[in-house]
């Protein structure tokens, strides 16, 4: 049910894209603020969902089988859109976009996390499969398990790691990237799973853990926004 659940959210946000695409080309800005939006839910919908299927046995193999097939899914179906407010950052720092547009991506991408968030509550209250039963009750699920300094470290270098991968890989052919980043985020999510949840997009955070926001802020806005951020302008800064 899960996984038909998923397949319906990518059916469906690559549904509105096209349609986004005919019928806003004119208007750059709509369209691409709804572009982002779009693309951005998907991530944050799906990722939310597969949160559920984390215990499923075998243990974590399922997991990240799930992850890879998905991070994969998501690269080959969402092309042309950032999803991280991270990533929006480096064609501002280039001057290859406005900081007007970059605003209004970011502003969507968060926009997209908050929507993806009532979606799946609203998803989760229909009991559709066992997974759901227990998901409403959870509240905030911290996924820190483990000092917030130490939190606060690895997110910044697993931003940093991959940060750095997704410049180096721009030259190489998209069928093979997209599998090198999906290989990527899974060995993440492998290492640093367990202790931070290895987010590394603030958008992302946001949408798995609002709760968490709203009752420790500043923790996990410094380990989940500011960690990640503070990555990309080191590898911004160096290369």
């Amino acid at each position: 049910t899960s996984l038909l659940l998923m397949a319906g959210i990518v059916a469906a946000v690559g549904l509105c894209r096209r349609l986004t695409r005919r019928r806003l080309r004119s208007r750059q800005r709509l369209c691409a603020f709804l572009l982002e939006m779009f693309s951005t839910f998907q991530i944050c919908a799906c990722t939310n969902e597969l949160c559920l299927l984390a215990n499923v046995e075998p243990k974590p193999h399922t997991a990240l089988t799930l992850t890879y097939g998905f991070t994969v899914l998501h690269g080959l179906t969402l092309t042309g859109s950032i999803c991280n407010p991270c990533g929006t950052l480096q064609p501002v720092w280039g001057g290859g976009m406005s900081v007007k547009m970059g605003g209004l991506k970011i502003g969507a991408q968060f926009v997209a996390a908050a929507l993806a968030r009532v979606f799946m509550h609203f998803i989760w209250s229909l009991e559709m499969a066992e997974p759901h039963f227990a998901a409403l009750s959870q509240g905030c699920s911290n996924p820190m398990q483990t000092t917030e300094m130490q939190a606060f470290c690895i997110e910044l270098l697993f931003s940093v790691v991959f940060q750095l991968t997704i410049l180096r890989v721009e030259s190489v052919n998209p069928k093979y990237k997209v599998h090198l980043i999906a290989l990527l985020i899974t060995m993440l999510v492998y290492a640093g799973g367990n202790l931070t949840g290895a987010i590394f997009n603030p958008a992302l955070a946001f949408s798995l853990h609002p709760s968490c926001f709203y009752d420790k802020f500043l923790s996990y806005s410094l380990v989940y926004w500011i960690a990640p951020s503070l990555g990309k302008f080191l590898i911004l800064s160096v290369f």
